[in-house]
């Protein structure tokens, strides 16, 4: 790649459009294809809207209006200093609903998009309407998970706790963002991993984290978590968590997860009243919206039909 990255090497040409949308005091970066009721994918750590854009198209096709965004602080969004609260990322999704000129979505989140979507739910009910979560554990099972499981989701987590040390960042994209590449390949399933599509895929994810403050973003959101742990802040957000969702939720987990494990995941159905289906896709790792999309498709449209 060499050379200085700027946002541009977002802004891939395809089927979709690219625009940009301000919302919740942000302008945020959208590409989106098709007509019909909303779906808004959100990406996960160390990626950006590109992880949706197979799937996207397929969902579009379907009959939707299909949305992926770069969150607060990647890709081609907005990369303020501070907002990596999960009060704020969340808004900035509900917020992107209405800019959208939408009353509610269905909000599909992979990883830390996931965490993102589940607060969403939590907190802004009347606007998202079905929410499918992909590799992401409830946030308070996750944080029960860490203190209860240290062999498990604690070693897991490890990698992550570094993320406090300052001007990790520098770390994380030094020799051309190497060790976006190694996270990836360690939180992937092996075979996805050895694949010539893994290289393509990791190597605009590494491209992407090298553009000017995203990587510092990007592990805000993490610092933010364990910052918040024993402050006000951090407490209001547990209890506001705490209350059941009534949206109704679909949880896919990759059987070789080592990021986040399937048995931390598993246990997030406690926290939703409304429907509720938890599945298990054998065989895939952190990134099965990569690594399995047929199967990631198939059980999105499925949901996304599934009478309420």
């Amino acid at each position: 790649m060499g050379g200085r990255v700027d946002e541009s090497c977002v802004l891939t040409e395809g089927p979709w459009s690219h625009r940009f949308v301000g919302a919740n005091g942000s302008r945020f970066h959208v590409a989106e294809v098709g007509t019909g009721p909303l779906v808004l994918f959100l990406h996960g750590f160390p990626e950006f809207w590109w992880a949706w854009h197979d799937i996207m198209t397929r969902v579009a096709d379907a009959g939707f209006r299909a949305a992926a965004i770069d969150l607060r602080g990647y890709g081609a969004s907005d990369k303020p200093p501070r907002g990596y609260d999960g009060y704020t990322m969340a808004a900035d999704v509900t917020g992107l609903i209405r800019a959208l000129g939408e009353r509610s979505a269905t909000v599909v989140g992979a990883g830390a998009g996931g965490m993102v979507g589940w607060a969403a739910a939590s907190f802004h009910p009347k606007l998202v309407n079905r929410l499918v979560v992909l590799g992401a554990a409830h946030p308070l099972r996750l944080r029960a998970a860490v203190f209860a499981d240290p062999r498990g989701q604690l070693a897991a987590s490890a990698t992550v706790a570094r993320f406090q040390v300052p001007r990790f960042e520098h770390v994380l994209t030094r020799d051309d963002a190497a060790m976006v590449g190694e996270l990836m390949a360690r939180w992937s399933s092996p075979r996805w991993a050895a694949t010539p599509e893994f290289a393509a895929y990791s190597a605009r994810c590494r491209e992407a984290m090298q553009i000017p403050q995203a990587s510092f973003c990007a592990l805000e959101a993490y610092r933010w978590v364990a910052r918040s742990a024993l402050r006000l802040q951090g407490y209001r957000f547990v209890k506001l968590m705490q209350r059941p969702s009534n949206v109704p939720t679909l949880q896919l987990h990759g059987e070789l997860d080592t990021a986040v494990l399937p048995r931390t995941a598993q246990g997030s159905g406690r926290y939703v009243t409304a429907p509720y289906e938890w599945r298990l896709i054998p065989e895939a790792g952190h990134f099965l919206h990569q690594e399995t999309p047929d199967v990631v498709t198939g059980e999105i449209l499925r949901w996304l039909k599934t009478p309420a």
